[in-house]
């Protein structure tokens, strides 16, 4: 994995509801293999967040990086999430890093106290940043804010019917407090993120990786496809939605980005509406070929 001591790295958070698709650990699997980002925390989000902090802690573990300090999230249930047998035998409170039980405070002292803007990076539903600017608006003129939400103008799977995607729907309050709040906001939704997905060659690469944290990103999806279709991890990806955000944070170059007044519903949609806060949807791709190699190259 790369250091951090290159100062013009970028300050990144990550807020995320890993375990219960698979796409957020490619995304955190990106992140650690991308010397441009400086993580400065990985805070669990929604359900049973101390089972997700039990990934991310063995995840981090696993792949020598735990200068990287884990924060756990607003716990909401005690649900099991689809990979916990991954880290079933791991022990949170014996990880070398740092663990904050108060993922909120954390992730409002990481923002406060950083010398330059921090980029937020959010890909699930988001209890935790609603309630970090309640507790600290101020958070959000240091911070810029990354999300993979929405659904603009297609929906899952390429679909021309626009729906409630998921990590707006499962907390809409939540969502509409963080695309109102006064920071710099860009979003992948649907229309981008819902069509990556690695087949053929470039997924036998990343499949084949002897990467440590590729490795066990393997792990993690075999895990996880015992849900589903046992033998997926063995042909292909699911849909790796979170990745999107994570390139977000480092560059635009590959996605068409449009300025939109967006308007979060009660029931989930994320609708156009030119009253609405304008933020910046990458609602397209110039090249998802190209984004498909920068993944598999950073993962390999």
């Amino acid at each position: 994995m790369m250091s951090n001591e290159n100062p013009k790295k970028i300050p990144v958070i990550l807020d995320t509801d890993i375990g219960d698709d698979i796409d957020d650990t490619w995304a955190v699997a990106l992140m650690l293999n991308s010397p441009e980002l400086d993580v400065k925390l990985i805070v669990t989000d929604f359900g049973n967040t101390p089972g997700r902090a039990k990934i991310v802690a063995k995840y981090l573990e696993v792949c020598g990086r735990t200068d990287i300090p884990v924060g756990i999230g607003i716990k909401q249930s005690d649900k099991i999430v689809h990979q916990a047998k991954w880290a079933d035998d791991y022990d949170l409170d014996k990880y070398p890093g740092k663990i904050y039980y108060d993922g909120v405070g954390a992730i409002i002292d990481t923002i406060m106290q950083s010398e330059e803007p921090v980029t937020l990076i959010a890909i699930g539903p988001m209890p935790n940043i609603a309630a970090a600017l309640e507790r600290k608006p101020a958070i959000a003129k240091r911070a810029r804010f990354i999300g993979m939400q929405g659904s603009i103008y297609k929906g899952y799977g390429g679909s021309e019917k626009v729906c409630a995607e998921y990590n707006v729907k499962a907390d809409p309050k939540s969502c509409r407090k963080a695309f109102t709040a006064p920071w710099d906001i860009t979003i992948t939704p649907l229309d981008t993120c819902g069509l990556v997905r690695l087949t053929g060659e470039k997924y036998r690469k990343v499949y084949e990786s002897a990467l440590p944290g590729t490795r066990a990103l393997i792990e993690n999806y075999k895990v996880w496809c015992q849900a589903g279709d046992p033998e997926q991890y063995r042909e292909a990806s699911s849909t790796l939605f979170d990745t999107a955000a994570v390139y977000l944070a480092i560059s635009e170059d590959l996605l068409n980005i449009e300025k939109l007044g967006v308007r979060v519903t009660d029931d989930g949609f994320t609708v156009i509406d030119e009253t609405a806060k304008k933020i910046r949807c990458a609602t397209s791709w110039k090249d998802l070929a190209a984004f498909e190699d920068f993944l598999v190259n950073r993962l390999t």
